[in-house]
């Protein structure tokens, strides 16, 4: 056995004759332990919001969505239509219509909605059902729309209300000064039959309705759409449906994932998330002093032996090493004990839900392995470090005299 691996393994496990090197020694290791904890729950957290967050807008995400490469819309022919419905790699897809609408209801404005006409086979692509708690979806070819909650909130907007009309205002293209209002939009009156409930950014932001009245809002063409929304069938990749699409619709669209959709709300989790483990790790660095000072306490303490080892022909260079990796298997293996007691913990919120939000809704976590070899790889290294750091005190001087 390797000569400084087991004097290492002698002083971690045994006592000092020292009680005050042995309450050091306790509080560095469960410092230690603290820490890889405390960042495993911290990061198990962060995971669970992320998921929690993101399950909401997945609802409403296609697999795939074909946008315009080039200005705000795109024209679909009949043959390309047809190869996307008898492809096998394309479960379903929907032609949608998007455009920013002015929506006054009773007097009150709301200057920044967006109006989403989507077809009848919307519904098949996304399951957009499960989001409309208040009311139903519209009838196709209808004057109905299905509101975002803040939306509806803030309009005082209710449900199946037919005595109460809802317009839609469109800027009309063209140039030169606007004379009459009446001219300078194109309008629609609509009745709302639905209220959906998605997150706060898309609540705010969207108004569904048949694409009929979005097309005729935009004075598009029946072949004119602004994006179309994809379902993969099971088992087809990303990469393939890409393809497929890619290979049917050529390069007039550029086609982007959930992620890609959601770039800013993924942007903000993830920076939430690095802050977080930053600070955490801050606090792992001032803990693990700690272990440097145990260690440095543990060769003062031990100094007449290692007087005895050097002149028994052991090298400065080994006995350093005693003590590099005496402090390193301390914080590898508090580390892992950390990690243990977190998961336990981690798993019993996730089983019992011991922490709740509210009455109903615990709070959520979840277990990734990119979080065990986050806080297993961050505490190893620091470890290593001070282990270091404290082990370089050993000099000539200090153990030959």
């Amino acid at each position: 056995m390797n000569f400084s691996l087991y004097i290492a393994k002698r002083y971690l496990l045994s006592k000092s004759s020292n009680n005050a090197i042995n309450f050091i020694t306790l509080i560095a290791a469960i410092s230690v332990i603290l820490g890889a904890l405390a960042l495993f729950i911290v990061l198990s957290g962060f995971a669970g919001l992320k998921d929690f967050t993101l399950q909401f807008t997945s609802l409403v995400d296609p697999d795939l969505k074909a946008e315009a490469a080039v200005g705000k819309s795109f024209t679909i022919s009949s043959e390309e239509l047809s190869e996307l419905q008898n492809h096998p790699d394309i479960a379903s897809f929907s032609q949608i219509v998007e455009e920013r609408v002015f929506i006054t209801f009773e007097g009150r404005n709301y200057p920044s909605g967006y109006i989403k006409g989507v077809d009848e086979h919307f519904d098949s692509v996304n399951s957009i059902d499960s989001v409309i708690p208040l009311g139903g979806w519209f009838s196709e070819n209808s004057n109905q729309i299905v509101t975002g909650w803040g939306i509806s909130n803030r309009l005082n907007i209710g449900v199946m209300d037919y005595g109460k009309i809802i317009e839609l205002y469109v800027p009309k293209p063209g140039k030169g000064q606007v004379t009459d209002i009446k001219q300078a939009f194109t309008t629609v009156k609509a009745i709302n039959v639905g209220v959906f409930d998605i997150n706060e950014e898309i609540n705010d932001k969207y108004v569904f309705a048949p694409i009929a009245m979005a097309r005729h809002l935009l004075d598009f063409n029946e072949n004119q759409v602004t994006a179309i929304e994809f379902k993969s069938r099971e088992g087809v990749s990303e990469a393939d449906l890409r393809a497929t699409i890619s290979t049917i619709l050529g390069d007039k669209v550029i086609l982007k994932n959930s992620q890609q959709l959601n770039d800013a709300l993924y942007k903000m989790l993830n920076t939430e998330n690095l802050a977080v483990y930053l600070i955490f790790t801050l606090i792992l660095i001032i803990a693990l002093f700690n272990v440097v000072g145990t260690i440095i306490m543990m060769i003062l303490d031990k100094k007449k032996t290692l007087h005895t080892l050097y002149h028994m022909g052991a090298t400065v260079n080994e006995i350093r090493r005693i003590f590099f990796l005496q402090g390193s298997l301390m914080t590898v293996f508090g580390g892992l004990i950390g990690l243990l007691i977190g998961y336990l913990i981690v798993q019993a919120q996730i089983s019992f839900g011991l922490v709740k939000i509210t009455p109903s809704l615990p709070y959520p976590m979840a277990i990734n392995l990119e979080n065990f070899l986050i806080v297993f790889i961050t505490i190893s290294v620091l470890g290593i470090l001070a282990s270091k750091i404290a082990s370089a005190r050993i000099t000539k001087n200090l153990v030959s005299y």
